[in-house]
């Protein structure tokens, strides 16, 4: 403990660690991400998707929607990076996305959260410093309507991995 009129030293969040995921545990993204017009267009624009139903106003007016969606792939990297900060931080890399699904659309001022749940967590075969975390991720929307869920695997290091060493600025 800090004597009077020291500076505190505070414990700063790294992220989770393979050791710090059980099955069952959920992760709320405690950041909300409000989708703009620039997002949905500029994401257009750099995958050179030319659906239209995406950026012309006029041509979205007359579907079902009444108005332009998000494009569903922005919709996935936007939910897969709120949920980093409570699930992948720590990642070698990911390993798969699967059974994507897209139960509601997504509007330009829609604001998501990433809901996580922990499906499976396995030792790596291949590397000892490092383990295996299989989640279930839901995007919900700020009616809490589901908007994307999938799941993804990762590689994720373990708390004493000597590659986070220079990293995380610990000593050995």
């Amino acid at each position: 403990m800090s004597e009077p009129g020291e500076p505190r030293q505070t414990q700063e969040w790294r992220g989770r660690f393979f050791e710090d995921f059980a099955v069952g545990d959920v992760y709320r993204s405690w950041l909300g991400r409000t989708v703009n017009e620039a997002d949905n267009v500029w994401f257009s624009n750099l995958t050179m998707n030319t659906n239209q139903m995406h950026f012309n106003r006029e041509y979205a007016g007359q579907t079902e929607f009444a108005q332009p969606l998000v494009v569903s792939t922005f919709t996935l990297a936007l939910v897969v990076g709120l949920s980093v900060r409570d699930t992948s931080e720590n990642a070698v890399a990911n390993l798969g996305w699967s059974d994507i699904k897209l139960p509601k659309p997504v509007f330009v001022g829609d604001t998501l959260w990433a809901v996580s749940e922990v499906q499976s967590v396995r030792e790596s075969g291949s590397r000892p410093n490092c383990g295996i975390v299989g989640i279930q991720t839901k995007g919900v929307n700020q009616r809490d309507e589901v908007v994307i869920e999938f799941a993804r695997s990762f590689m994720i290091f373990k708390r004493d991995a000597p590659e986070l060493a220079s990293r995380t600025g610990r000593r050995r």
